[in-house]
């Protein structure tokens, strides 16, 4: 639920003195999680009729605090659409440090020994960052990436969990601090950033991509949800199947033709 970056040295890597976090209404109205999860569970028997996939298999990375538990019934949703769902496996998502990267680059290598197919990642607000820079450090491997609600820029300050992480993880060294500020740049592989402008822990703006040379397979979703309800918010989850059905190699932008268009809107305004 806050960036990978952990100091407030790196609140000097963006030049955007305008970023700030969400408003303090949509942080109070994250309850409305509840209702989203309510949503879910009544829609359920209905999302077995999404685009089902090709077996391929498909890692899921919690956000901050969370553990598998918060991905088990996106998890379950996958594995009826034919995919090869996996959890992540290393508890509570509460630090990042090389051992942590190297256990999730591990995983990542042993999924693909065990399919011999490359790997779709999708990841909820921490976890998504992860998804992005794991992807990067094996593209070879990584078939693409879908973030919900990450903060996936260099600034800081568009997350207000950020003193939380701080606690947890300390000020990083000069080589990590380098890499935060390559935050924003995805990963060679087809990348979705879902997100939501009335999300209460990182604000929209930190969750979009922007154009970057040589990385022409990036898009912006925005959706109705609050953060905490992400990873079950229906509306989601229809994305999700969505951009995992495509043919691996054969990746399109998501088509907001007819009502799609009014639900499942591109920033305007970046």
């Amino acid at each position: 639920m806050t960036q990978f970056e952990t100091s407030s040295n790196t609140d000097m890597l963006s030049n955007d003195d305008s970023a700030k976090p969400p408003s303090l209404f949509w942080t109070l109205t994250e309850g409305r999680a509840v209702f989203e999860l309510g949503w879910f569970y009544t829609l359920r028997p209905l999302m077995n009729r999404l685009p089902s996939g090709d077996g391929h298999p498909v890692l899921v990375l919690p956000g901050f605090l969370a553990s598998d538990v918060s991905t088990r019934p996106l998890r379950g949703v996958l594995k009826d659409l034919d995919y090869a769902p996996y959890a992540w496996g290393l508890g509570r998502n509460l630090k990042f440090d090389d051992a942590r990267e190297a256990e999730m680059l591990a995983l990542l290598d042993t999924i693909y020994e065990e399919h011999n197919r490359k790997i779709s990642i999708i990841g909820w607000s921490l976890g998504g960052l992860f998804a992005r820079e794991i992807a990067k450090a094996r593209p070879e491997l990584v078939r693409s990436v879908i973030s919900l609600g990450s903060p996936i820029s260099p600034n800081r300050k568009h997350s207000n969990a950020r003193k939380i992480y701080d606690r947890l993880n300390g000020s990083p060294d000069v080589s990590q601090s380098e890499r935060m500020a390559q935050l924003n740049v995805p990963p060679p592989a087809p990348t979705t950033s879902i997100f939501s402008k009335t999300d209460g822990v990182v604000a929209w703006r930190g969750s979009v991509q922007h154009d970057e040379p040589g990385h022409p397979h990036t898009e912006n979703i925005e959706v109705p949800a609050s953060h905490f309800g992400l990873g079950v918010n229906p509306l989601v989850v229809y994305l999700i199947a969505d951009r995992l059905a495509q043919k691996e190699g054969e990746w399109t932008p998501f088509d907001r033709d007819g009502l799609k268009g009014v639900v499942f809107r591109a920033p305007a305004n970046q």
